[in-house]
């Protein structure tokens, strides 16, 4: 049993002078609940190597974020984090990929993470994912040529979270409006910023950093108790 991280390697904005990257408690709020099960996780980034976290996200009142920001093994994986041509797709039962803005420009057209995604996916291994590390899964395509999150229920960001974080300008897209285009079926809470998932099949998607445990916690259930 093993579980592959997917994180950022971008860490810039196109106008704000501040740095963005991984949103740091997507990742940690996730990894710690698949530690406690004892499952070996392996993280990777598009290009490798450094994974920027966003400074805003260094929360440290955060109980769990704090432990991991102060553990040297957990720090070292940031700084070295695999490449996707150093992973086997066949060795994992689950991909994640977590999100923070800098997802939004290297997740979205790398064809070797849709590759590994797609091969997981159809070995029958769970796709997960969250805020907007979900657009990560705007362009993987099966094997039959259909997108994976054709007519599947999905959440992720929403245009209303972008728009109050006053973000909306720093961009490519909107991902709630992407992933309608793409034929998902989008759904998100009636309140901003609340801990909520989607889940369709071996699919499972949080809408926002709150709802990273949750991912996890829903993952773990399909993958142990059922």
């Amino acid at each position: 049993m093993k579980v592959l991280i997917v994180c950022t390697n971008h860490d810039s904005y196109p106008t704000k002078t501040s740095k963005t990257g991984l949103w740091l408690n997507e990742l940690t709020h996730f990894y710690d609940l698949m530690a406690r099960r004892r499952i070996l996780m392996d993280i990777i980034s598009p290009l490798g190597g450094v994974i920027p976290v966003d400074e805003r996200s260094v929360d440290l009142k955060d109980e769990c974020n704090a432990r991991y920001w102060e553990d040297a093994n957990f720090r070292a994986k940031l700084q070295n984090s695999l490449k996707p041509s150093d992973v086997n797709p066949s060795d994992y039962r689950l991909i994640y990929f977590a999100g923070g803005h800098g997802a939004m420009s290297d997740f979205t057209e790398n064809t070797e993470l849709q590759n590994i995604a797609k091969a997981i996916y159809e070995r029958n291994g769970m796709i997960t994912a969250v805020a907007h590390g979900v657009c990560g899964l705007l362009n993987v395509r099966l094997s039959d040529g259909t997108l994976l999150i054709q007519d599947k229920y999905v959440t992720g960001y929403s245009n209303v979270e972008e728009a109050l974080v006053s973000f909306v300008s720093e961009v490519p897209f909107y991902l709630e409006d992407k992933l309608k285009e793409r034929g998902a079926h989008y759904t998100k809470a009636m309140i901003p910023f609340v801990e909520f998932i989607e889940m369709d099949e071996r699919l499972i998607t949080g809408q926002n950093s709150h709802s990273a445990r949750k991912v996890a916690s829903k993952a773990l259930e399909e993958l142990f108790e059922k």
